[in-house]
């Protein structure tokens, strides 16, 4: 498996944000999606990140962990979830540039395909990709929750 690492740029961005979003509540709370059909996972690549994970974002005011995931995935890939998620586990995520960073991620084995994917300012690339066979460029943490999920063990606190 190949190591992404984040550009200049993209770190640089990345704080900033992070800093942003400190100054205008202390922690960010996010959601990503875990959609499985069979032996495939479905992944994407940002336009602003190195490597491929898992559809997902911000938790919007008034919104569940769950919703967000949900919310997230249909944008980013063009699939609907079915029926509730699964909690995999809530992390805390340092990657992302600090230790105000939390991750919900939830699992789907049921999906529908709603509208043809689209490369966008967002989101580079999406594909379903075999779980025996993961893209070199895959997140670590990516990798390492598919692991877990295939495992069926219990994820550890941080991504």
């Amino acid at each position: 498996m190949t190591e992404v690492r984040l550009s200049r740029w993209q770190v640089f961005r990345t704080r900033l944000h992070l800093l942003l979003a400190a100054l205008h509540r202390r922690q960010t709370v996010g959601a990503r999606a875990v959609l499985i059909d069979g032996e495939k996972v479905l992944l994407v690549r940002h336009t602003y990140t190195p490597g491929w994970q898992f559809p997902g974002g911000g938790v919007e005011p008034f919104e569940t962990a769950e919703a967000a995931a949900g919310r997230e995935a249909l944008e980013e890939t063009g699939y609907r979830v079915t029926g509730p998620g699964v909690l995999h586990g809530f992390f805390l995520n340092r990657v992302a540039g600090g230790g105000r960073d939390h991750v919900a991620v939830y699992v789907w084995r049921r999906c529908e395909r709603m509208r043809e994917f689209q490369p966008n300012v967002e989101i580079a690339e999406c594909g379903w990709f075999a779980l025996a066979e993961l893209p070199d460029r895959i997140e670590r943490g990516t990798a390492a929750r598919l692991r877990e999920i295939a495992a069926a063990s219990t994820p550890p606190a941080e991504w």
